[in-house]
């Protein structure tokens, strides 16, 4: 995300031949004796040919079978054959039929397949008379034509085996069909989202036929209520005069997690198709969902959350009577979000007298008088195709580091320089002899937001000091000793901007709070000061990003007025006094407007790309964006661009992406409508017509590009020392080595081994942790926390000490604002603050409405949006609710293509987690929200590789880890919470909690799959989410342990796992020689691998080769402990109680 993207969201298959059913439906578009080879080199083609032939069955990448043999499932649909023989069910993906009695494998009698294939098909529903199988599926072929692979409803013919396409949604995906009683129509969920990518379903008839006839649009049966209360679950009466479903009744227009289930969350509601009336029909405590009537109609079977548990209910649609049949149900997914439904499916037997359902792994059938259950066994013994998983081994520390992260960059106005903030600093280049110098060279501040005045002369900043705050300065360009400041009072200051005569420097002073102290918050807004100094004049109270044009008179500002499907920054002017108000342009999703030197020219950033159009006046907003035919609208850049600016003629574009500027000549591209036209004037075809578009290709103008970054040295301390004495638990090969010693050198670790056996050096400092416990640093694979605001960085960030103190040397955040966490990172390298070593993924690769949504069609575009975080320094995209698999697959080839890694967004969609693994993502985040993962999700994940970071604090399902540890602790009289989170931020939550039952809390039954995970051989991490950082990460561990595991397993977990994961333990996660001096020193008395909650208790935490005393942060003859703003500033000052923008997974 740029930086002014951050700024406006915080103000605000197949055409088959016939086949008989027992034969398969291949759901692939490779033949069946086709080898994964084939299947690699039908997946390698060029880009242009993948945007037109994607299919899902046939990703690039090796592959391999999978070997599945179970007898219990995970979520399964369930239906009965209208003659009560035969059952058909869904189990990772494919279809299955089966007689009533069951097929357990013995004799051969196994469930006969109905699909197969990468394709995944889900939720099959019987017509009535027996012919068809309605269904969800992914595949995504159109007769012979790939398409785009979303959820939608296809029907099999049961007779011919033939598939029959009904729904062609590419972004509203549908699923969970149910037939009318005429066999003519289906109903189903059709998913919406806006700025929220859960979303909220909608009810939609559609013909049977309506591929055929061309009639998929189909026909509103509900409204949602809103875009994040769901509506789910069709089912039609038997007479079909009502339509029944279930949804989300929760007051408010905002999901939210951790609902309590003792109440109302989900209702069923009665549509009358005669009437177009709608009733809440079932409600009640523990609410009410998956609406199944009885073949007789008098009855309605239902989902209902007793206590603990969920239960199977009876209706009586005369009396309203409700019973109770059946306890012993899976979880519902009421306090999770759940778009392929609240419970799986079930059906009624034609004799009404019991009913089949999914439960605690097995199907079973409910007798509905006595509640009596008898398992209907089933043996699955198939394969599974799985895509290799996406890792590359990541350089952690070495000697030197690539500067990606600049930012502010400004071409110097008569293109001889450029100036760019990095690594806390100003640096100009000299585009003409490529020298690089720093703008100033003082010490005790970092420097932020330069701006060259018009003649090029000057520069003015702004400046930051966690003690003395910020101030305005400005700097002759060849003379450093005339720095001086502008302002007088410290305050928070951001993006001043020179006056075209130079007499004046606008700027806007913003509020701290959070990161940084809150002092100097008051009176925000856009101000005008003169450059010889003096008293600052307010001139707006709102805006941002001031600017002039031609005109010394009129200040140029931005704002938003967010609406649910746009943004609408909107581009105006005032006069020097605020008057005289009058908006220029607005756009949907623009991010930043620039305006040239002359006012002729307009340059905006949407999209991630640079645009270029006219400037002018109409005395009304002209609503431009990428197709805005109303004015030439040009697009410069080929990649991503971030800060446009013009040259001080006008005549050219500059921006930036990473370490490279940009430059366009805006001749060139002007000029591109009349070479465009002499181009039509003859229409070549065929070879003719590809050779004719490669040089028209060549001949377009482009922008030219030069590296302006440079290279830091990484931080190392020097000298050495031996820790002597301790219980090592070292992760690695060696195991636990009782009295060893570990001897360090700089910044790595040289020796490990038992005291006897190991040569300390005669200068090394030794330090005697007799009979204590060492560990490898803690890594949190899914950590946010706000890495600046307001583009500021503070020097000293309590997020990071909170993190060090707790022994967390390595973070990933996979959400974070792409400038603050990239520039924060290299800061950290660069030994200029102290914090873990940080990664992350920058801003989310999102699939809902913003200003940054990634829209990705084809593979060109998934290559543009990984290529365009690999420049700023990501090793790792996080792939967040893209609706569709074709999109999740293109971000996976392009990864695969530029040694990346995809950690996606789980999302709670437990179908969507299965292909997640099936595609070969790094990893899945958060939790499945399946209250059990049984044999069917073991064979599938077992051996890939595919990692597992369950985010416990933030479980999906019911109440949160998190809740659980606030509950039982009594966090707010913590002493190491107390010296490095904000009491104001600490306090409110902690002694205000809430209380209750421990059968409750969700994640200790979620954890139980990670411990599933681990004793299998899989890869599972800690991540703490953020929660409450430092301690957060101990939460997971002891969750872990909640769940099952051992001691050593969590902190296995907590520490080789994560490194494992994210490609980093060829350096970090196990104490062995080579790797780097991340260590964690137990207190004496204490030991993790026998009590887990010793975790904490930590008196050295050892980061990079530094050693610290956890309890203070003071660095062992080293720098002092840190002081922090709440800790200064007294308790009589207003703490503004503001959120950690730009980071976070949405929840």
């Amino acid at each position: 995300m740029t930086f002014s993207i951050l700024r406006h969201s915080i103000r605000n298959v197949l055409n088959l031949s016939a086949l008989p059913i027992a034969l398969l439906i291949m759901g692939s578009g490779t033949p069946a004796f086709c080898s994964n080879q084939d299947k690699e080199d039908a997946g390698k083609k060029d880009t242009k040919a993948a945007d037109d032939s994607w299919l899902i069955t046939s990703p690039p990448g090796p592959q391999h079978e999978q070997p599945i043999d179970v007898g219990e499932a995970t979520w399964v649909t369930v239906d009965v054959s209208p003659d009560g023989t035969e059952i058909v069910f869904d189990v990772l993906g494919d279809l299955y039929i089966m007689p009533i009695s069951g097929a357990d494998g013995s004799n051969g009698n196994s469930p006969k397949p109905l699909t197969s294939g990468m394709a995944w098909d889900m939720q099959p529903r019987f017509s009535h008379d027996g012919q068809w199988i309605a269904f969800t599926s992914d595949r995504n072929t159109d007769g012979d034509k790939p398409g785009k692979a979303g959820d939608n409803i296809w029907v099999v013919n049961r007779a011919t085996g033939k598939l029959q396409q009904v729904t062609k949604e590419n972004f509203r995906l549908v699923n969970g069909p149910a037939w009318s009683p005429d066999d003519q129509y289906l109903v189903a969920r059709k998913h919406f989202s806006s700025r929220r990518s859960l979303g909220a379903g909608e009810l939609w008839m559609f013909h049977r036929d309506a591929f055929a006839t061309n009639a998929m649009t189909g026909v509103q049966l509900t409204e949602r209520p809103n875009d994040q209360k769901d509506i789910n679950e069709p089912a039609y009466s038997p007479d079909g005069r009502y339509l029944y479903y279930s949804q989300d009744s929760t007051s408010g227009d905002t999901f939210e997690y951790d609902k309590d289930s003792n109440g109302q969350i989900y209702v069923i509601k009665r549509l009358d198709l005669q009437k177009g009336e709608t009733e809440a029909y079932i409600t009640g405590p523990g609410g009410a969902c998956r609406p199944t009537p009885s073949p007789d109609g008098k009855t309605i079977a239902f989902v209902r959350r007793v206590g603990a548990k969920t239960g199977l209910h009876l209706f009586d649609v005369e009396s309203g009577a409700v019973r109770l049949i059946y306890d012993k149900l899976e979880r519902d997914m009421q306090e999770a979000w759940a778009i392929h439904g609240v419970y799986p499916a079930f059906a009624w037997m034609p004799d009404g007298q019991s009913i089949v359902a999914w439960a605690k792994g097995k199907i079973r059938r409910i007798n509905v008088n006595d509640g009596a259950a008898n398992v209907i066994p089933f043996r699955i013994q198939d394969t599974r195709t799985v895509t290799e998983k996406v890792r590359f081994p990541i350089d952690v520390a070495p000697e030197e580091f690539d500067v990606r992260m600049l930012r502010w960059v400004r071409t110097s106005p008569d293109g001889k320089s450029v100036i760019f903030q990095a690594l806390g600093h100003l640096y100009l280049r000299n585009l003409t002899n490529n020298s690089l110098r720093r703008l100033t060279q003082r010490k005790d501040e970092f420097e932020f937001c330069p701006s060259f005045s018009r003649d090029g002369r000057f520069v003015v900043y702004t400046t930051w000091n966690d003690r003395a705050l910020g101030s305005i300065r400005m700097v002759a360009v060849d003379n450093p000793a005339t720095n001086r400041p502008i302002t007088i009072r410290p305050g928070h200051y951001i993006d001043p901007a020179f006056s075209p005569d130079g007499r004046l420097i606008v700027f806007e002073k913003t509020s701290g709070g959070m990161l940084r102290s809150p002092l100097y918050s008051h009176d925000p807004g856009i101000y005008k000061i003169e450059t010889a100094g003096g008293q600052p004049t307010r001139i707006s109270r709102n805006g941002q990003l001031p600017q002039f044009g031609a005109d010394n008179e009129r200040v140029f500002l931005q704002r938003t007025k967010s609406e649910k499907d746009a943004d609408n920054l909107t581009l105006y002017s005032v006069d020097l006094s605020g008057n005289e108000e009058r908006e220029h342009y607005t756009s949907q999703w623009a991010t930043d407007y620039c305006l040239s030197p002359d006012g002729s020219q307009i340059a905006f950033v949407e999209r991630f790309h640079v645009y270029l159009a006219p400037f002018i006046s109409t005395g009304k907003p002209i609503k431009v964006g990428p197709k805005f035919e109303g004015l030439p609208v040009r697009k410069l850049s080929d990649q991503a661009g971030d800060w446009p600016h013009f040259s001080g003629d006008g005549k050219r574009l500059h921006w930036s992406l990473g370490p490279d500027l940009f430059t366009a000549t805006i001749s060139d591209f002007t000029a591109l409508p009349e070479l465009k036209k002499a181009k039509e004037t003859k229409k070549p075809q065929g070879d003719e017509d590809a050779a004719a578009s490669e040089k028209e290709e060549a001949g377009k103008p482009k922008a030219t590009s030069v590296a302006i970054g440079f290279k830091a040295r990484h931080a190392a301390p020097s000298g050495s020392f031996a820790l002597v004495g301790g219980r090592i638990v070292t992760m690695g090969p060696d195991g636990v080595i009782e009295n060893g010693t570990i001897v360090v050198e700089g910044n790595r670790i040289v020796e490990v081994g038992p005291r006897e056996k190991v040569k300390v050096p005669v200068n090394a400092r030794l330090i005697d942790i007799t009979g204590q416990v060492v560990l490898p640093g803690f890594v949190d694979a899914h950590a946010h926390g706000a890495q600046g605001t307001q583009g500021i960085t503070p020097q000293q960030n309590w997020v990071d000490y909170a993190r060090l103190a707790f022994g967390v040397t390595t973070i990933h955040d996979p959400s974070n604002d792409t400038q603050s966490i990239f520039a924060a990172s290299e800061l950290t390298k660069a030994g200029l603050i102290t914090g873990p070593r940080t990664f992350s993924t920058g801003t989310i690769l999102y699939g809902a409405a913003g200003s940054f949504k990634a829209e990705i069609e084809s593979l060109e575009d998934a290559e543009f949006h990984l290529k365009r975080m690999q420049a700023v320094g990501a090793f790792s995209v996080k792939s967040y609710n893209q609706p569709r698999r074709d999109q999740r697959q293109q971000v996976i080839a392009a990864a695969r293509k530029l040694k990346m890694m995809v950690v996606p967004e789980g999302g709670s969609t437990f179908m969507h987690n299965m292909t997640m693994i099936v595609d070969g993502h790094t990893g899945i985040e958060h939790t499945l929200p399946v209250q059990t993962a049984y044999d069917d999700v073991m064979d599938l994940w077992r051996g890939t590789g595919v990692g597992y970071t369950p985010t416990l604090c933030v479980a999906y399902g019911g109440i949160s880890g998190e809740q659980y540890w606030y509950e039982v602790d009594d966090l707010w009289q913590h002493p190491r919470l107390q010296s490095f989170i904000p009491p104001h931020r600490l306090n409110p939550r902690s002694r205000r909690r809430n209380k209750s039952p421990l059968e409750d809390y969700n994640h200790i039954r979620v954890a139980e799959i990670a411990k599933q995970l681990v004793d299998d051989g899989g890869l599972v991490q800690a991540g703490g989410h953020g929660q409450l950082n430092g301690i957060c990460t101990h939460w997971e561990l002891w969750s872990f342990v909640q769940g099952g595991m051992t001691p050593m397993q969590s902190l296995r977990s907590g520490t080789l796992h994560g490194a494992k994961y994210l490609g980093l333990d060829g350096d970090i996660g196990s104490l062995e020689p080579g790797k780097l001096a991340d260590i964690v020193v137990i207190e004496s008395g204490a030991d993790p691998t026998v009590d887990i909650r010793d975790s904490q208790k930590i008196q050295y935490t050892i980061a990079n080769g530094r050693i610290f005393e956890a309890a203070t942060m003071q660095e062992v003859n080293g720098q002092p402990a840190p002081k922090f703003y709440w800790e200064f500033a007294g308790q009589g000052v207003s703490f503004p109680m503001i959120g950690l923008p730009g980071c976070g997974c949405q929840r």
